[in-house]
């Protein structure tokens, strides 16, 4: 996406999604640009997001991040793709891997 635009695109989230909090459209703004709607889609509530890992990280962005960043081990998500790693407690981080594995295993 077009991520020199984050004022821009977090406008058009803001717009396009009125029950998500500013604090997760600007998040979702920062890391994909104009290609944060895709990671949303349909949602119209946080509830519609799925699981929360923590941090703002909800199953639909794993999903998204699996589906079309090729995410495939939990350092690649929490270090490399969200830089998430040293926000989520190790509770955190064991359900997230474990959502992850799943969710990789039925890519297959």
């Amino acid at each position: 996406g077009d991520l020199g635009a984050a004022p821009v695109v977090l406008a058009k989230l803001q717009a396009q999604y009125p029950g998500l909090s500013e604090t997760l459209l600007a998040t979702l703004a920062r890391r994909y640009g104009s290609r944060a709607s895709a990671v949303l889609g349909d949602a119209t509530s946080t509830v519609q997001l799925g699981t929360a890992f923590g941090a703002g990280l909800y199953a639909r962005e794993v999903d998204y991040l699996v589906a079309h960043e090729w995410v495939r081990t939990l350092d690649d998500l929490l270090w490399r793709r969200t830089k998430l790693g040293l926000r989520l407690d190790a509770a955190q981080r064991e359900g997230l891997a474990q959502y992850l594995a799943q969710r990789v295993a039925a890519m297959a």
